[in-house]
């Protein structure tokens, strides 16, 4: 958990409405999202070619698995499809950033993800979310949009990466669950949830980890709904690792962090891990 209390996010006033502006429009249409469940580890799919590579990420190695969107889905390697494939199958750089900020959060003291309950949003590869079951966390849940996304990728590098530390690392006593569905819909499913919409004062999840998440404008709202139903309280903190500006989709932490302000129930501290021209990639604290 984050010691250090600038980098909690914790409910600091009660009130109805979020104020978001622009975030408040009508939303395009969309298909409607698949219902969400929970994605058991049996389910792992057999049919589809799963390969490894590994990441050397700092001094942590980890494995990334690879499989076809084409196999998959039926759709070209395309980054995503607004309301089908969301680009869960793809490794994106702010996984690599968010597992470099934990690390050196771990080292420096800030952070200790050892008996913590952990939740992944948006988790792909999941990383981060392997991360925290070598770190020695007690829950470690797992959501993406795509359901076949966790039972071709997520579940099969959990494994391979599992088996790859079991000699150094013990991580039999992690419980790790996988979730499918849109973020409006899968607290139905998620366990440590406060279902009445109220911030979470007697459960929830002490971390909740995310990485390149907010790219879509029309998902935010219901991504900082999700975040404020799962999150505990008052210590839980959000580590989110995320661009300045996604081109074509038009969301970014510009329109994020002003959503949380406006609120006004939490607090967030940047990190910025990488600079480019109008795509920095920075690691939030909320």
């Amino acid at each position: 958990m984050a010691t250090n209390p600038p980098f909690q996010l914790f409910p600091s006033s009660q009130g109805s409405g979020l104020g978001l502006g622009f975030l408040d429009s009508p939303e395009p249409a969309l298909p409607p999202p698949p219902p969400p469940v929970e994605v058991l580890s049996s389910e792992v799919s057999s049919s589809v070619d799963f390969e490894v590579d590994k990441v050397t990420i700092g001094e942590i190695t980890l494995l990334k698995g690879r499989v076809s969107t084409k196999e998959v889905f039926g759709l070209p390697n395309s980054d995503l499809v607004p309301g089908v494939y969301e680009g869960g199958l793809k490794l994106w750089e702010g996984s690599i950033d968010l597992v470099k900020t934990l690390e050196k959060e771990s080292q420096t003291g800030n952070l200790s993800l050892s008996g913590n309950r952990v939740l992944e949003l948006g988790c792909g590869h999941a990383l981060p979310g392997i991360y925290a079951c070598l770190k020695g966390s007690d829950v470690v849940h797992f959501q993406d949009f795509n359901a076949e996304v966790l039972r071709c990728l997520t579940i099969p590098n959990l494994n391979a990466n599992l088996s790859e530390k079991s000699s150094s690392v013990s991580v039999g006593e992690t419980e790790v669950r996988f979730f499918a569905g849109d973020w409006s819909e899968v607290h139905q499913v998620l366990p440590l949830v406060n279902n009445d919409g109220e911030t979470n004062k007697k459960g929830g999840y002490d971390v909740i980890l995310m990485a390149e998440t907010i790219y879509s404008i029309s998902a935010q709202k219901s991504l900082y709904q999700l975040i404020k139903r799962c999150l505990a309280y008052p210590d839980g903190a959000v580590y989110m690792a995320a661009k300045k500006y996604y081109f074509g989709v038009g969301g970014g932490t510009r329109q994020f962090l002003s959503m949380i302000e406006k609120d006004g129930k939490m607090v967030y501290s940047m990190m910025n891990i990488k600079q480019g021209l109008h795509c920095s990639s920075s690691t939030m604290i909320l």
